[in-house]
């Protein structure tokens, strides 16, 4: 065989290897073949649920059982929950009565420094004068707390702008109360007579900082 031949078989043996070769990687198009389309996923991006103040009140009891669902009170705790989670309207209002008696019962007795803290500056500037007043009078008062018949959340408002809210509460008490002069003479009020007091307070603090306490900026009858 001639080397002509020889060199003829080996570059058509090299041939048929490449082509093999080529067909284990690429493989075989039989015609024309589209090309691949990722195939469509079931699963979506789902966008989150956005909750309105409207919802946040709709199915809130410890809103909705102090005032009306719709209301702008309800809207305006709904607001302090979003900005302070843990807030809650029933422990707030059973806070509010111990404060009522806790305040009130100092006011009688003038002992305004172990309220200060509980009280906003106009209150407290208030409750100093009145307390003064008394006292250069050399009149004082002797009262005895009897309890709180009703509790009632009157309004509710918050003010985005400085995260203040103000909770405003209507108070029905019943207490004895006498006024007595330097002499202690009885010039008011009898101490076996129980009387029932109504007072309109309002409440103010920052919500979503670390101190609890509220302060009581506004009362009235």
């Amino acid at each position: 065989m001639g080397n002509a031949v020889i060199q003829l078989l080996v570059l058509a043996g090299i041939a048929v290897f490449l082509i093999l070769r080529l067909r284990s990687v690429l493989g075989t198009r039989d015609g024309f073949e589209r090309p691949r389309v990722a195939a469509p996923r079931d699963e979506r991006p789902t966008r989150p649920e956005v909750m309105t103040i409207e919802d946040d009140t709709k199915d809130d009891t410890d809103i909705t059982d102090h005032v009306e669902r719709d209301s702008d009170s309800a809207r305006a705790m709904a607001e302090m929950k979003l900005v302070e989670p843990e807030f809650s309207v029933g422990d707030f209002l059973e806070g509010a009565r111990g404060a009522y008696e806790m305040i009130l019962m100092s006011f009688e007795r003038g002992d305004i420094d172990s309220i200060a803290p509980f009280l906003g500056d106009e209150v407290y500037q208030t409750f100093v004068d009145v307390v003064g007043e008394r006292e250069d009078q050399g009149l004082s008062i002797d009262a005895k707390f009897v309890g709180i018949r009703e509790v009632t959340l009157s309004e509710a408002r918050f003010y985005q702008t400085t995260g203040d809210a103000e909770i405003t509460v209507r108070f029905v008490a019943e207490l004895t109360s006498t006024v007595r002069n330097s002499a202690g003479e009885i010039v008011e009020g009898n101490p076996n007579e129980i009387r029932r007091q109504k007072d309109v307070w309002t409440f103010m603090r920052r919500m979503g900082v670390s101190d609890p306490n509220w302060k009581l900026v506004a009362t009235c009858e």
